[in-house]
């Protein structure tokens, strides 16, 4: 599962690290605590560059009759990923890559949650795979996303038997390449190797979304 995510590496870098042409149009600040129905930093390509802007995350297929089905839809299973009517389409035609520098997950100990914070050892970007979606009705419109989820590696198992799909800088062009098959693109949805990633327990603070700060991502 991947449930609360962070943003907080200047806007520049992150634009260099996905090739991003443009930036002057984008409002930008530092999330510590960003939850599902918030707006989430994300890259797309239209067919000839990457694009950089903010989706809402929790997926609204087109088709839906209500918006609330988005609390519903914030992960998408990479197992049946090309099974399921919301997504098997947007998987040929509306992938997405949801920017963030951590993540938060947590884990039962002594019948309580313990959230723990996650982020990479040598990468200061994370870049979660995705699948994105245009719903619109009379003159409201909405563009929204999902984060796809894997079985956890040894890291996170400890924490949680899910993970969300991480992709690798070098894989990050192959997710988002408009000419990928299906077979090719199912292959990059799989857990990030354990050594690649550090998890480490932060405050209770991050339970509620009204909190935010980079106090959050502080080590107990």
């Amino acid at each position: 599962m991947c449930g609360r995510i962070t943003i907080h590496e200047n806007l520049e870098d992150i634009g260099r690290y996905f090739e991003i042409e443009e930036l002057t149009h984008l409002s930008y600040e530092a999330k510590f605590n960003i939850a599902p129905s918030q707006p989430v930093l994300s890259v797309v390509n239209d067919g000839k560059k990457n694009r950089l802007g903010y989706l809402r995350w929790g997926l609204i297929p087109s088709w839906a009759k209500d918006v609330k089905i988005g609390y519903k839809m914030i992960n998408a299973r990479a197992e049946t990923i090309d099974e399921k009517p919301a997504f098997k389409q947007l998987l040929s035609r509306r992938r997405c890559i949801v920017v963030g520098s951590s993540f938060y997950e947590w884990k039962t100990e002594n019948n309580q949650k313990q959230p723990y914070c996650i982020k990479l050892r040598d990468e200061k970007i994370i870049s979660f795979a995705g699948l994105w979606d245009r719903w619109q009705k009379n003159d409201e419109i909405i563009h929204s996303c999902t984060v796809i989820t894997t079985e956890a590696n040894q890291l996170m198992t400890s924490i949680h038997d899910r993970m969300p799909v991480i992709l690798p800088k070098d894989k990050t062009y192959e997710w988002l390449n408009p000419f990928q098959t299906k077979e090719q693109l199912k292959s990059l949805l799989k857990p990030l190797p354990s050594e690649q990633m550090e998890a480490f327990p932060v405050s209770t603070k991050v339970n509620s979304p009204k909190n935010d700060g980079p106090e959050l991502i502080c080590p107990l």
